[in-house]
Formats: C-alpha cells, structure tokens, sequence
C-alpha cells in the first residue's frame, strides 16, 4: 500500500506530495492536468517503468537536469504485520551527453540490483490505451506478458534486459553483412536468456487462461467465450530455430525466430477479437485481461497488487462500470482518476482529491505543497 508519494521535476509537476488513504482514492481534474501523471509515477518509482512511454527520459520536466521520486510503501508481511519501505528514484541527464543515470535506493540504501527492489510492491494498470493489447501489434501483448513476468519474477526483467542488448547487437551485425561467426557470437546469450522468457510467459499464458475467461464473465456480465492462446516466435527450441532460420536472416537482415516475435491469440465466441469483437466487447477484453493480472498477482504473491486505474470508468457503460467496481478486489487500495464522479454511487466509502494548476487537495483540507 502507497502511503506517501512526493515528485520533484516529474512531468508537469515541480513539486507534488500525495498522501492517498488505505481504500479507495479518486484524483479528480480536468484533461491534460496531470492526473495520469501521478499514477505514473507510481508504477515508475515501484516497478522502474513507466506505462506510457518506453524510457524515462520523457518524464523529466521541460528544462530540468533530472527528476526524482519518493514513496513509501507499506509492504506484507509473512506474520500479517506491514512493515514499511522508503524507495528513491532518481533519473538525470548526462551534462557531457552520455546516457542519462539512474540511482535507486531502498530505505537510504543505493541498490545495485533491482531484484529486491521490485519486491517491495506490485502494480496493475489499467488504462484506455489497454484497447491496443486486443486490437493493436503484437508488441503490445509482449509489454502485457513481460510487465506481469517482471512483477512475478524479480529476475525476469534482467533476462529481458539481456536478451534486447542481444538482439539488437545481432540485428545490427545482419543488416551490416558482417560474417557469420561474428552474428552467432550473441546467439549463446539470446538462447539462454530467450529460452527462460519463452518458458515464462508460456506458463503465465496457461495460468492466465482460465482467469480471463471468467473476468470477461465478470466485467462484460455475459456467458462468452473466450479462447487465449500462446504463440512462440520460434517453433522449436531456440537453438535450433536460429540454425533453422539463417537463410531467411540473410535476406531479411534480421533475426526472426524467438521470443521478440512472440504473441498472443484471442478468441472472442470462436472468432478473432481483434477483427471480429465489437468496441464494446474489446473493452471489456481488455478489462479482462487486466483484472485476471491482478488475480494471478494475488495467487502468486500472496497478497493484491496496487491498482492505478486512469481514466477508464468515464467509458463505460454503467452495466460494465458496476461490474468492474464490484469485481475489484475488496482489500486493494485503488488510485482512480476521473474528470468528475457524477457516475459514482454516493454510499461509496472514498477519500476525493482535487487536482488544480498542479496542485492536489482534499475536500476541506489545504492544498499539498
């Protein structure tokens, strides 16, 4: 649970502190005022990504060297008591022009590997943007398996990490021409870290199945069909695969077997939901497949994830909407943002905070500076 969160040069924000309850909180402001961004910095300083773009640099504030992230988590414990975590991020520009910096510390400690420090707390998102996992490239499935892997296994964003490193050294070295021996220098490092991806996300793919079938249940209140299925970018283990495909990587100057090629089917009542699901049914896929993230988290971990929800409740039916409010888990704590709550049944129990000119408040209280 998120108890303090404080922001400095990130995004819009100079200076930000937010102090959400243990239940259920709203973040209440007009488009383009920063409420996403305050979610997102939430999953940034706890899982050291951020949802929206692919790095960090794009988080800084217009003309500051860096930006820097404070939380405080209130982190389970074995014996049901919480203990707390203060996590530090830091992300700034290189003054000479190098690659920009990260310094993480958890509780004042600089950590030089991340494993421990994605332990601390785990995240679900929920956006509009979530539409493009059903409908849009393959990509966008990728980033769903690999941000769930990375909150299940500590280890598993250091292989991807490897495995990309890999990939684009070996890609650059097809598309130059360069002889074979220098190309297969990187294949031990993309088989060995490749492997270990495909194995986690075919088995997350399997436990996933039949937790999207009933969230689509839960959130669409219909009796639909829906089929998930895995699909590996190599047919055969990933050494062979390479030996396999070489002529093609010639005449393509590009590696084309592993799991950079990876995807995943849905079905929605036997047909393909990218092409074939109405809008309303590939929102309610998309809900689907972040609610049953949030239930294998629970399963996995032991306890349930923070959910960030941006946005996503003013587009939907009110059928939908109720189904999804009451098929959340009941012990999480929920970061929503909204533009107003005119939707929202009054008796739910909320803390309500305001954001204006890059300030937030609560009703009643001053603004936090």
């Amino acid at each position: 649970m998120l108890t303090d969160l404080r922001l400095t040069d990130f995004r819009c924000f100079e200076r930000l502190r937010f102090e959400p309850a243990p239940g259920t909180n709203f973040l209440i402001g007009a488009n383009a005022g920063g409420k996403t961004s305050i979610l997102e910095a939430v999953c940034v300083v706890t899982r050291l990504q951020s949802p929206r773009t692919p790095t960090l640099v794009e988080v800084v504030r217009e003309g500051r060297p860096g930006a820097a992230i404070d939380a405080r988590i209130a982190v389970p414990a074995a014996d049901a008591h919480s203990t707390s975590a203060h996590l530090h991020l830091r992300y700034e520009f290189n003054p000479r022009g190098g690659p920009p910096a990260r310094t993480i510390e958890m509780d004042s400690v600089p950590q030089s590997r991340t494993a421990d420090y994605l332990r601390a707390a785990r995240v679900a998102w929920f956006s509009n943007d979530d539409m493009e996992i059903i409908r849009g490239s393959a990509s966008k499935r990728r980033r769903y398996f690999d941000f769930l892997c990375g909150q299940l296994d500590p280890l598993y964003p250091r292989r991807l990490r490897a495995y990309d490193r890999a990939l684009r050294s070996r890609n650059a070295l097809l598309k130059d021409g360069r002889p074979r021996r220098e190309i297969e220098a990187f294949d031990s490092i993309l088989v060995e870290n490749g492997e270990r991806l495909t194995a986690a996300r075919a088995e997350v793919a399997v436990a996933l199945a039949p937790l999207i079938e009933q969230a689509v249940r839960d959130v669409g209140g219909a009796d639909e069909s829906v089929i998930t299925r895995y699909l590996p970018g190599a047919e055969s283990p990933l050494a062979e695969a390479l030996i396999a495909t070489r002529a093609e990587e010639t005449r393509l100057r590009q590696t084309v077997a592993g799991p950079h090629r990876d995807d995943l089917a849905i079905a929605l009542n036997g047909m393909d939901a990218a092409r074939f699901a109405s809008e309303g049914q590939q929102r309610t896929l998309a809900l689907a497949l972040k609610l049953a993230q949030t239930r294998l988290i629970m399963a996995r971990i032991g306890h349930t994830p923070l959910l960030l929800i941006d946005d996503v409740f003013g587009e939907l039916d009110p059928v939908r909407r109720q189904n999804l409010l009451s098929h959340l888990p009941a012990d999480a704590q929920r970061l929503i943002t909204a533009t107003h709550l005119d939707w929202l049944d009054p008796s739910l129990p909320r803390a309500v905070f305001h954001l204006a000119n890059r300030t937030l408040s609560i009703a009643g209280v001053p603004p936090f500076s």
